[in-house]
């Protein structure tokens, strides 16, 4: 598999810094999801340096991000405002616990901004570092919700196949990819997944969106009913599934979840670590799907990715039921890390300041998802463009309008996630879809930029399967 645009051109000899860094990173450092011997027969690219929307390798090209880093870097690379919170807060108080009935100013600061910005019901937020440990801290939450009330014995947690929710082996475990769940050596008990709202993929022929919005979403009603309502605690879902291929479900969908989480007392969960703090339009994702959760676990974006922090929001009544009933046996040494919160807190007074969230949702989401139609509707390989605000995802097919898929799709989509790179384009590839999700700081001729390398890569994808 050639990794250039044009055949022609030889892969450049890497600098002798490339060299030192690969040879280090290869002896020391296993990757997250990587195939390691693969890795370090090709070598991994080393990035540099970074400011705006790029990024810089050690060979000195330029690549523009068209993945916020892991959908993180909402308010772009190099922002001076959030390394000056941190070395504040750090030459301040670089560390306490919030353990012992300690708090300190940043975290109580930051509840209260985000009681703000989430709005009712959600009134108190428990700290932890990334959103796999958010997902597991709700779980641990739902737990003790019901045992408060009375109802120990509800302790089913329903997600879907191909919903992603963080690594560790409670998160994997709710999330639905089974080659993840191949290699735990045991899953959390009382974790059962329904289907996906997949319509490219799984609906039946002649089946509208809207129908199958509703029959997949009707899986959740008969699956509680299977397992009996008294013994089901929560539903957790992405607002739209991001690890999972940016799969954004039809408009049926989420109002109906609602309904049967209410009709059998059943806690609402969103996942909220991609779609929260902007990335639609709104500051919270399922406030576009037009659904209210009791729930949300929250990561990546509020800090931007610079330092590491993850939350759960919880709405009044649970937040209550676990303030009145004694001791919540649960924390880190990390919950609510005070350069963390101090530098979260720079990040969302920095996006409010510059009305991010309003400009993704008026000006430049509305031009992305624009540009993204018009470079690839009717498009030999693209069948679907999905998406909103600032995400995307394109799925790639043999036959578009059929909804035929490539019987290799994740090797198509492999090969165009290379052509990417060497195009200097950071697009992800997630099964035969490729994503895209740029810092929420990106200007319309940047946008220009990445579609046109998008489509660079896609047309050169076309030509090697022979669909162009």
């Amino acid at each position: 598999m050639s990794h250039t645009l044009d055949d022609q051109k030889p892969l450049p000899t890497p600098s002798p810094d490339t060299v030192h860094y690969r040879a280090l990173d290869g002896a020391h450092h296993i990757h997250p999801f990587s195939d390691m011997g693969a890795l370090n027969r090709m070598g991994s690219r080393v990035i540099t340096k970074a400011q705006g929307v790029y990024l810089w390798d050690s060979d000195g090209h330029r690549l523009i991000d068209g993945m916020a880093g892991l959908w993180c870097v909402n308010v772009g690379y190099g922002r001076k405002e959030l390394a000056e919170a941190a070395y504040r807060q750090m030459c301040e108080l670089s560390y306490y616990n919030t353990f012992f009935k300690t708090t300190h100013p940043s975290v109580a600061e930051l509840s209260a901004l985000l009681a703000q910005l989430a709005g009712p019901p959600f009134t108190h937020f428990f700290y932890c570092t990334s959103g796999s440990e958010a997902n597991d801290t709700v779980l641990r939450i739902v737990y003790r919700y019901w045992a408060t009330q009375g109802q120990p014995q509800k302790k089913y947690v329903i997600s879907r196949k191909n919903g992603y929710h963080g690594s560790t082996i409670a998160g994997a475990t709710l999330g639905g990819m089974a080659y993840m769940h191949e290699q735990m050596p045991s899953k959390v008990e009382h974790i059962v997944h329904i289907d996906q709202p997949y319509f490219f993929a799984e609906a039946e022929p002649g089946m509208t969106p809207d129908a199958f919005g509703l029959e997949r979403a009707r899986q959740l009603e008969a699956k509680i009913l299977e397992l009996g309502p008294e013994n089901v605690a929560a539903f957790i879902g992405e607002p739209f599934q991001g690890a999972g291929g940016v799969i954004f479900p039809p408009s049926t969908y989420w109002p109906e979840i609602e309904r049967i989480c209410r009709r059998y007392d059943v806690l609402l969960v969103a996942d909220e670590v991609i779609g929260g703090f902007g990335r639609t339009g709104k500051w919270f994702a399922h406030r576009h799907f037009g659904f209210k959760p009791d729930l949300m676990a929250l990561a990546k974006g509020i800090t931007s990715g610079y330092v590491p922090l993850g939350a759960v929001a919880i709405c009044e009544r649970v937040a209550q039921a676990i303030v009145e009933h004694g001791e919540f046996n649960h924390g880190m040494t990390y919950s609510g890390h005070p350069v963390a919160t101090a530098v979260a807190l720079a990040n969302l007074a920095l996006m409010r300041e510059e009305a991010i969230v309003e400009r993704v949702k008026d000006d430049t989401g509305p031009y992305f998802q624009f540009r993204l139609r018009e470079a690839f509707e009717g498009h030999p390989i693209v069948g679907e463009i999905a998406g909103v605000g600032l995400v995307a995802g394109l799925q790639l097919a043999r036959e578009p309008r059929s909804r035929t898929r490539f019987e290799n799709g994740a090797e198509v989509a492999g090969i165009c996630r290379d052509l990417c790179f060497s195009g200097n384009l950071i697009m992800r590839a997630s099964g035969d879809r490729m994503l895209l999700a740029p810092p929420l700081v990106i200007s319309k001729p940047e946008i220009d930029e990445l579609v046109a390398k998008a489509k660079q890569a896609i047309d050169a994808t076309a030509r090697r399967v022979g669909m162009m």
